[in-house]
């Protein structure tokens, strides 16, 4: 993987530019938004970018402004994000700290709109973005593919500067503790991705809080220490409790926490202690602004697009399908104080094809969680 600089210079990256590639993508036949925030939520944008493109997109575009291709019924065709605050990858420690450099992407066009010509419109249009703003220097982090390399040098005047093995990020093998109550099909998922190398982490233990929940005979089968720390309510107060899963979860010595299915609401101390190393996994498409209750989905709306609770809490499929949405989805999260509002790391819409079940519903939503649970994995592993 490689970082690449641009020079931004006048020339090429200055007012007359940034106006010419705006006229590039309406040219195109598409419109052409500059300065484009994505709202409080994640907005219309957010949820595209995820449906199509999946990862952690979503917020990293958020995290910044994007110029952005819609088409002509309202609808996104691509996109091109730039000027990113608080993102926090290993590599962006280097150049991309420097006051000067102006930080691209992410950026993307939809496959069926790749041969409009609009990428190269976007990709100029966002750096001219990050001249005008004051910075010197543009940096393109995390290129993987040669022929994405490639596509920036052509298009940018861009260099390489900086190189790293991606295998890098898995020297380090971290001691991982799995929280479950139930099946644990995520933490089947997920040992077995740690025992094939595909994640940079060991499961050392489980602790389950339900007796004879399934994930306890996985945990057996696949010789990883497992204990439960039950809670039983009428002989033992919260607090009581509390105190003996924290020690539970303390002699362990966790360096990263996985709260998969764990149906228990942790109090302020185990937060304190663990939230930066503790990730939920919630079976909902959820707002990257934790303090909002609805969520833009893809589907909704006259443009394609619209608004629907956030359904955080304890039942959120049955409640998704209660309500009659037709969207339900996954998102990996950072532990929070409250329920289902931590950090957002990873996160997926899913559409619900009509007529669909409770059972059916999780039977589709379960690889998009495991897809969703290995991201938000990696990216806690990139942010270290």
């Amino acid at each position: 993987m490689v970082n690449l600089l641009v020079d931004l210079d006048e020339r090429r990256f200055g007012v007359d530019a940034l106006s010419a590639a705006m006229r590039g993508i309406e040219a195109a036949g598409y419109a052409a938004t500059c300065g484009y925030s994505t709202g409080r939520d994640g907005g219309s944008l957010g949820a595209w970018v995820d449906d199509v493109f999946g990862g952690a997109w979503s917020s990293e575009a958020d995290a910044g402004t994007s110029v952005v291709a819609s088409r002509p019924d309202g609808g996104y065709a691509g996109f091109a994000a730039y000027d990113p605050k608080g993102l926090r990858f290993r590599w962006l420690r280097g150049l991309g700290a420097l006051p000067d450099v102006g930080i691209f992407g992410p950026f993307g066009v939809a496959p069926e709109h790749r041969k409009s010509g609009i990428g190269p419109h976007l990709l100029v249009a966002a750096l001219a973005s990050l001249k005008k703003r004051g910075y010197d220097r543009a940096l393109v982090p995390a290129v993987g593919e040669e022929k994405l390399v490639d596509y920036y040098v052509r298009h940018s005047g861009a260099r390489v500067v900086e190189t790293y093995e991606k295998k890098a990020f898995f020297e380090r093998r971290y001691r991982t503790l799995v929280l479950a109550s139930g099946n644990g099909s995520n933490f089947q998922a997920v040992l077995d991705a740690s025992r094939t190398g595909t994640l940079p982490i060991d499961v050392t233990a489980v602790i389950c809080n339900r007796p004879g929940a399934y994930v306890l005979e996985r945990a057996g089968a696949a010789s990883v220490p497992a204990g439960v720390v039950a809670w039983d309510r009428p002989v033992e107060s919260r607090a009581t409790y509390d105190r003996r899963l924290l020690e539970a979860v303390r002699s362990v010595e966790p360096e990263l926490i996985l709260l998969l299915g764990w149906m228990h609401l942790f109090d302020d101390a185990f937060v304190r202690q663990f939230g930066d190393r503790a990730i939920n996994i919630h079976p909902a498409y959820l707002p990257l602004d934790q303090n909002e209750d609805v969520v833009c989905i893809p589907g909704l709306g006259a443009d394609g697009y619209g608004e629907q609770p956030a359904f955080r809490g304890a039942h959120a499929v049955r409640d998704a399908l209660a309500a009659g949405a037709t969207w339900i989805g996954a998102t990996a999260h950072m532990l929070g104080a409250a329920t289902d509002r931590g950090r957002v790391l990873v996160r997926k819409p899913l559409r619900l094809p009509e007529g669909t079940d409770l059972a059916g519903a999780i039977d589709l939503l379960r690889p998009v969680e495991q897809k969703v649970v290995a991201g938000g994995i990696m990216r806690w592993v990139y942010e270290r």
